[in-house]
Formats: C-alpha cells, sequence, structure tokens
C-alpha cells in the first residue's frame, strides 16, 4: 500500500509542477524528502515485530496461554484499578514454564516491552501493588495473551493500537504473590522517570492539600499535571461532549502560559533577555516531562524550544517553520506518532491557526482588541478541528463555540495560573494554599454547572458518519477557499468606502478653483475622470469575479458539510448487523430506506458487589458507552427508528442506558414485564423523560417501519387481559424474551432473544393450532414455516433451539451471538450438531466477530470481520 502511495506521489508530483510552476529543484526536494519519509517508515515498520516466538523457539500461534516466566524491568507508573494492577513491562529474558530440560529452563536474553495485567485475589493485595514502582526488577510468572483484535467493523483495535507503541503480548498474572521483586544496580533507564513518578505523587498530594474536595482535587491534577487518573468520568464525558477535552489535556495552551510566566517572573528579577530565554528553554522539557510527555505537549514543548532560541539568536520566526520542524524531530524518533489522533490534532489546529488566522483578522480589525481576537480564535480554532472531531469522534455540538469562547480564557488565564499557584503554596503554608485555593474552587462550580446546562439537551449534539481523508482534505481546501474571498471582498468594500470619502470631500484650495475655471484645467479633469470611470469600470468586474469566486467557493463548502453529513443510503439494500458485543445480544437492522432499528443493547456483567465491592474498577469497560454507542455513530445513526428490547436480563439491556442517554430513539418495544433490578427501572425511566413511545410486544402485533419493511411479533403472549393494570414483575425473564420476523427485500429473519425450549413449544404449539384453524376455514397463514436467518436463542445454550424448532423453521442461516471463552459452554456441542444436521450454515461471533448480512430481492451476502469474506448463500 505504501509502495503503490509512493508512486503514484513520483508520478503526480512533475504534473502539479508543471500547472504550478514550481522550480524543478523544489520538486526534487520534495520528493527526496517523500520518500526518505516512506523508506524510515518502512525501515521502522519491518523491525516492529516480537522476538518472544524466537526466544521461546515456537510460533506466535501456540504462544497464546503458555505458562512463561520473565524477567526484567517495570517500565511505567503501576496503575492499581479495583481487582487489577497494570503496567509496562521491559522484558530482558524469559523461558517456558514445564519444560524438564536445564537447557529449556534457563531463560532466553530478549528486549521487549509487554503489558502486564496482575488480577488480584484480595484487597489486602491493593496494598502490596501499590508499592511497585517504575524501575523495579522483576520476575513474573503467568501466560501471554495476544492483544484483541477489532470484532466489529470499523471497531477500536487494541492489537493495531499497541502495534503503534511497539508492543505485541499481554502478560497475565494471578495474584500479587505471581510478582517478585529481584536485587538489581541503583541506576537503569527508567530510574529518573521513576523520580518524575514520585514528584509527580507529591504534587499531586499537595494538589489534594490544597483542594479539600475530591472531585476538584482531581480535575486540577488533569489541569495542572495532565494526571487523568483521577478525573471523574461524567465530567470528563461532558467535557468531550462539548469539545472541551483539550483544556484537560497538558498542549501548548499549558506551555505557553508556563514559559509566559516564567519569563515575566524573571524580568521582574532584572534577569536579562537573554538570560531569561535561556532559562526557560532549557526548563521547558522538564515541564514536559512532569506533564506526562503526550505527544500533544512534546510537540508545544519544541515549538516554545524553538521558537525562544530564535528569538534569542534573531532568526527563523516562521510559525509553520517552526511546526514543521517540530513534526520533523518527532517522526525521526518515532513514525508512528504520525497515526496519533493527539499527534494529529494537536499539529492541524495549530498548523491551521498559523494559516487561517491571518484571514480571519480582518473581519475583527474594529473590535476591541481582547474581544476580537478572542472571537476570532475560538472561531478559526473551531472551523479546523471540526473535520478531525467528526473524523474520530463522529458527534459535534452546536454550542461546542459558546464554551470555549466563555470557558476557555476562565480556565486558561485564572483556574490553571491559581491552581499551580496554590499546589506550590501547599508545600510552605497549607492554610495559605485553601485561601488560594478557594475562589479556584468557585471557578470550577461554575465550570461544571455551566458545562452541564449546555449538555441537557442533546439536540445540539450532531451526529456525523465516518468519512474520509479525502472528505477532511477538501473541507479545508473549500474552507481555505471561502475565507480568501471573504477577506477580498471586505478588502475591496473597505476600499470603495474610503474612495467614496476621499471623491466625495471637496477640495477647498482657491487656487483649484481658479484652474477648474480655465478650459485647460477642464480638459484635464475630463481626462481625469474618463480614466477614474474606466478604472471603476475594471474594479466592478474584478468585483464580479470575486463575488462570483465567493458564491461558487461557498456553495462548494455547504456541499462538503451536507456530504459529510449525510448518512450512508441503503441503495435498496437491507442489512442486519449482529455486532459482536461478547457475551450478549445487540442486532442493528437498515432497511432499504434508511431506517435503523436496535434489538437489545448487549450489557456488560458486574459482579463487584457485596463483600467484592473492593474489586469495582473507577472506569470499568461498558458494552453500551464503549462499543455499541460509537458504532452506531460511526455508521451515521442520527436517529434509531426503534429499540426492541426482547428481555430485561442485563445482557441484553445493560448497554441500552448508554444509547438512550447519547441516541434520540423514537420507540421503545419490550415484552411488556418488568424486573426489580435497578438497571432495568433506570432504563424505562429514562424512556419516559425522553418522552420515547413505549409498546409492549405481543403475539400477533405487527409493525411496519416502512413501506418495504415488515416486523411481525410472534411471542410473547399477552399477559394482561385489561391494560389498565400494573405491568407484571417477572425475574426470570428468558421465558418471556420477544420473537418476532423481519421480513425485507424477500427474506425473512427470526429473532429468538433468549427463549427457553419451553417458550419454543408453546410458540410451536399455537402456530401450528393457528396454521390448521387457516386451513380449515381457507384463510392464508400469516407466518412462513421456512426462514432465510435465524438468530439462534440464548447463545446456542442446551435449553433452546429444539431439534422440532428447527424442523419447523429450517434455517437456512443460523447466527450465534455469544462470548469468546465463555463460562457457560455456549455455544452448547449439542445444538452445533442439530444445526449442523438441519443443514444449516453457522456463523458465529465469538471466532467470526460481527456478522453483516445484506439481503436485496431475494439474495443474501455475508461477510464477517475476522475473515473479510463474501459468499452467496442463495
Amino acid at each position: 500500500m505504501l509502495l503503490m502511495l509512493w508512486t503514484g506521489v513520483t508520478l503526480m508530483l512533475p504534473l502539479i509542477a508543471l500547472l504550478m510552476k514550481i522550480p524543478v529543484r523544489h520538486v526534487i526536494w520534495l520528493w527526496l524528502a517523500l520518500s526518505s519519509g516512506a523508506f524510515h517508515w518502512t525501515w521502522h515498520d519491518m523491525h516492529n515485530v516480537s522476538s518472544i516466538p524466537d526466544a521461546l523457539h515456537v510460533s506466535a500461534s501456540k504462544l497464546e496461554d503458555m505458562p512463561v516466566q520473565a524477567a526484567g524491568f517495570i517500565a511505567s507508573k503501576v496503575q492499581v484499578d479495583g481487582d487489577r494492577a497494570q503496567f509496562e513491562m521491559r522484558v530482558t529474558a524469559i523461558h517456558q514454564m514445564g519444560r524438564n530440560s536445564e537447557k529449556d529452563k534457563q531463560l532466553a536474553p530478549i528486549s521487549e516491552q509487554v503489558i502486564v495485567h496482575i488480577k488480584l485475589a484480595a484487597k489486602q493485595e491493593q496494598q502490596v501493588a501499590a508499592v511497585w514502582q517504575r524501575g523495579d526488577a522483576i520476575q513474573l510468572h503467568g501466560s501471554l495473551k495476544a492483544p484483541a483484535k477489532a470484532g466489529n467493523f470499523g471497531g477500536f483495535d487494541y492489537s493495531e493500537y499497541l502495534h503503534t507503541q511497539e508492543v505485541h503480548w499481554l502478560f497475565k498474572g494471578n495474584g500479587a504473590t505471581s510478582l517478585q521483586k529481584q536485587q538489581a544496580s541503583l541506576w537503569n533507564r527508567y530510574i529518573l522517570l521513576r523520580w518524575n513518578d514520585q514528584l509527580r505523587e507529591q504534587l499531586g498530594q499537595r494538589m489534594e492539600t490544597a483542594f479539600t474536595f475530591l472531585n476538584h482535587a482531581g480535575y486540577m491534577k488533569g489541569l495542572v499535571l495532565g494526571v487523568t487518573d483521577e478525573l471523574d468520568p461524567a465530567t470528563y464525558n461532558e467535557f468531550t461532549q462539548l469539545g472541551l477535552t483539550h483544556i484537560l489535556a497538558i498542549s501548548g495552551m499549558h506551555v505557553a502560559v508556563y514559559a509566559a510566566t516564567l519569563l515575566y517572573l524573571l524580568k521582574l528579577m532584572r534577569v536579562s533577555r537573554e538570560t531569561s530565554l535561556t532559562v526557560v528553554m532549557v526548563l521547558i522539557p522538564a515541564y514536559v516531562l512532569l506533564t506526562g510527555a503526550s505527544p500533544s505537549v512534546v510537540r508545544a514543548g519544541i515549538m516554545a524550544m524553538i521558537g525562544l532560541f530564535a528569538a534569542r539568536r534573531g532568526m527563523l520566526k516562521d510559525g509553520l517553520n517552526i511546526l514543521s520542524i517540530s513534526a520533523l524531530l518527532m517522526l525521526l524518533w518515532n513514525p508512528y506518532y504520525l497515526l496519533s489522533v493527539s499527534f494529529q490534532l494537536s499539529f492541524l489546529v495549530t498548523g491551521g491557526l498559523l494559516i487561517y488566522m491571518p484571514l480571519m483578522k480582518p473581519f475583527f480589525a474594529k473590535w476591541p482588541l481582547l474581544l476580537g481576537g478572542e472571537i476570532a480564535i475560538t472561531i478559526t480554532a473551531q472551523l479546523v478541528s471540526f473535520p478531525m472531531t467528526v473524523f474520530y469522534f463522529n458527534q459535534f455540538s452546536l454550542l461546542s463555540f459558546i464554551a470555549n469562547f466563555v470557558l476557555a480564557p476562565l480556565i486558561t488565564y485564572i483556574v490553571l495560573p491559581l491552581g499551580t499557584v496554590a499546589m506550590g503554596s501547599a508545600f510552605l503554608w497549607e492554610d495559605g494554599a485553601r485561601i488560594l485555593a478557594w475562589p479556584a474552587e468557585r471557578l470550577n462550580d461554575l465550570t461544571f454547572l455551566l458545562v452541564k446546562w449546555l449538555n441537557v439537551d442533546d439536540v445540539y449534539v450532531s451526529i456525523w458518519p465516518s468519512s474520509s481523508i479525502l472528505w477532511v482534505m477538501a473541507y479545508y481546501a473549500a474552507l481555505y477557499s471561502v475565507l480568501y474571498w471573504l477577506k477580498t471582498w471586505l478588502e475591496s468594500r473597505r476600499q470603495a468606502d474610503e474612495m467614496t470619502v476621499i471623491s466625495s470631500t471637496p477640495d477647498p484650495s482657491p487656487i483649484h478653483t481658479g484652474l477648474a475655471a480655465s478650459a485647460e484645467w477642464a480638459a484635464i479633469l475630463q481626462t481625469a475622470h474618463e480614466f477614474e470611470g474606466a478604472g471603476r469600470y475594471a474594479r466592478r468586474q474584478w468585483n464580479g469575479y470575486r463575488y462570483l469566486a465567493l458564491v461558487l467557493s461557498g456553495i462548494v463548502w455547504l456541499g462538503i458539510l451536507c456530504a459529510g453529513y449525510q448518512s450512508p443510503g441503503g441503495g435498496n439494500t437491507g442489512m442486519v448487523q449482529y455486532l459482536d458485543v461478547g457475551q450478549g445480544d445487540s442486532i442493528l437492522i437498515t432497511t432499504p430506506d434508511g431506517k435503523h432499528i436496535l434489538v437489545d443493547g448487549g450489557g456488560t456483567m458486574n459482579f463487584a458487589t457485596g463483600k467484592n465491592a473492593w474489586r469495582k474498577r473507577k472506569d470499568p469497560y461498558e458494552v453500551g458507552a464503549d462499543t455499541i454507542v460509537p458504532l452506531l455513530k460511526q455508521r451515521g445513526v442520527q436517529r434509531l427508528d426503534a429499540v426492541i428490547l426482547t428481555h430485561g436480563d442485563h445482557d441484553h439491556a445493560g448497554g441500552l442506558q448508554a444509547v438512550l442517554d447519547q441516541i434520540p430513539v423514537s420507540s421503545l418495544f419490550f415484552n411488556g414485564t418488568l424486573t426489580d433490578k435497578a438497571p432495568f427501572r433506570k432504563l424505562l425511566s429514562t424512556a419516559l423523560n425522553k418522552q420515547i413511545k413505549l409498546y409492549g410486544a405481543y403475539h400477533g402485533m405487527e409493525w411496519e417501519p416502512d413501506q418495504d419493511t415488515k416486523i411481525r411479533f410472534l411471542y410473547p403472549f399477552p399477559l394482561q387481559e385489561d391494560e389498565s393494570e400494573p405491568l407484571p414483575v417477572i425475574e426470570e425473564q428468558n421465558h418471556y424474551s420477544v420473537a418476532m420476523i423481519l421480513e425485507m427485500e424477500e427474506v425473512s429473519f427470526l429473532f429468538t432473544g433468549d427463549m427457553d425450549d419451553a417458550a419454543e413449544s408453546l410458540l410451536l404449539s399455537e402456530l401450528t393450532h393457528s396454521s390448521s384453524r387457516m386451513k380449515d376455514t381457507g384463510k392464508t397463514g400469516t407466518v412462513r414455516q421456512a426462514v432465510d436467518v435465524m438468530k439462534i436463542a440464548h447463545h446456542g445454550s442446551k435449553y433452546s433451539t429444539s431439534e422440532e424448532w428447527l424442523t419447523y423453521w429450517r434455517p437456512e442461516i443460523s447466527v450465534i451471538s455469544v462470548g469468546a471463552s465463555n463460562t457457560y459452554g455456549h455455544p452448547n456441542k449439542a445444538v452445533l450438531e442439530r444445526l449442523s444436521v438441519a443443514g444449516s450454515a453457522i456463523y458465529r461471533t465469538d471466532t467470526m466477530g460481527e456478522i453483516q448480512i445484506r439481503a436485496q430481492e431475494g439474495r443474501l451476502s455475508v461477510r464477517y470481520k475476522h475473515k473479510r469474506e463474501q459468499a452467496d448463500t442463495k
């Protein structure tokens, strides 16, 4: 792929140079630069491979869950969260456990980074893990596991992400006893970073001293030190929704405030300008290291150091040159920075401000300097960051401009300095630190209140489907064209106004008045008027071209926005997408007319209750918020026409809370029963508060999402004779799962939830008797006795999918939604055998990932994630 791209660029450069009249030497230098970058990337990527298989003399496929012993150093700060301790380890030696020969017992020397997950066995082990530090020499017993690949199309790929971090394996350990510290030299390459961790820890403790409330201390740690471990996840999500995460991430804003403060203090101390610039230039790397050295702060630090050096030497003051040198240095160090979202956003926004701000400034030239500058910067930053925001996060808040305009200056120029000074004062005078922290806390309360208020109504949040890099590039080009012609138009208006003022001002000179009376002067004035008239005509003609260019640029820019916002059309094709949500169900149906229906929402089981409450993590994985909602947004689901909840068990209903919170929903179908579990009650309360229409599904009920799609509900049978009666509370929900048939594009899909064999028997009995009654009366049956696709009930449990059930429906395709390596033994071998005997093609989410089935004019095509294959089955 890289070779094809390099070949295309090589062929295109001469054509571009010819059209734009670029000097040949510039083209050659550009080609050499691009070729060198491609070579550097290729060389780096080719050497980014694991050496563990060679060290253990086994293939990579056999390393999964292999028991091994490894020696090395802790290479990152140890994070203890609930029942898990996690850190990076530099493995220096490894061997496979269980081998008998002395040669096999010897540790093979290697040098490779792995991610270590140690599952703590008891609460007391949290204190044991808390003393582990970066730089400790350790020996570990455990097993190796390959990082998970994306289970859904377009989903987050943990394996690819870790590859860019040069990590290829996870090391799993059980209990704190799986790690033993070893004697080692007092110095290794991680000791400096260990001291930095200790300093960050001490500064964090001082922040807790100054800010007594936990939510304020965690927020200020993130704001000042870049420590986000204690930041409230709900607060972070609210900031994300408004596009304010750049405030919480240490970036150029923080480095600029830090450098400006140091320069001001040195000026007050009467230090010379050259010395001040040198001192600050030396101290910036310490600040970058102290705040975590994320790509954005590294970029800002390098730019600041180059800028200070240039200011001291009086050279290289162009911002784009400084930005380009910073990017070059970072990519030479690690080319994978290019794939980092933080790196991309940081450089794009900074470069965008440098390029687009000169075009934006004239619009606010007559405004007060501070106000006009702040508005210009905010608008430019919003316009520049917008395409990358929707490219990666698939949403944009229309209130983002207001939030950034009000909160960014408040936090940058008041809260950040106050928090920094309060933290420093806590080392000398704790009461004084609390006094300084008090106004910052009040401003924080105001910030949290404003952020929460702006997030109350999700009508201002727009959802954008995933776009392409070409769309992003076209957006930037069109935006530049619009701003350029707007600026040109504004300047022409001002020139015309100035000319009008000059021409309308009488000349009071008596000499000129006398000359004007003479014939000679009259001829001169006539000639001047003719030239002026010709000039006005030329200007009008040129202004006409400007207006035309401006209008066309605006139309193109708006067209690009509309194309990016438009959800992908069905194209007279229906699609059923069985999402990989682990041990649970979640199915997205898209009709030919573009209607979206979600059947179930998966759910992450939580066993950290009661005496196991210590196991609960601060921000655990939640399938609804972390998998389903991002996928829905990515696929352009701006509204769900219906959510169908088959039953109230958590592995089907748990993820729907996040869906209802973040995606507009028109209606909710459920089985007409309640459970006494708090999450289910909260889900229905959310639906009522959002005025979502609720329907209890029952046998015989029908719904047509569009003219070519029909859903027939088969089960459960009505439980209430009178609708005024309260809904029954039923704990055993599986038996009352909603079963339905979807008919779309002449193809039938059967959905069964977690029906048990007893429910299957009841439904078969009713369908059989119904068919007999219709035959006796000469009527045509409304339920087909054969379906094209069946979702196997209860994840392939042995208590469902009986032989009689399969004989009745005769599915050509069977889909099993099941979690990999689940503890329930799903799918059951007997069920798989019955499906094979019935001649049904079996697709499973645990081995194949997401399964997508397209239906068009009676034909089916199937593709699945882990092997990108497509096969016609009918």
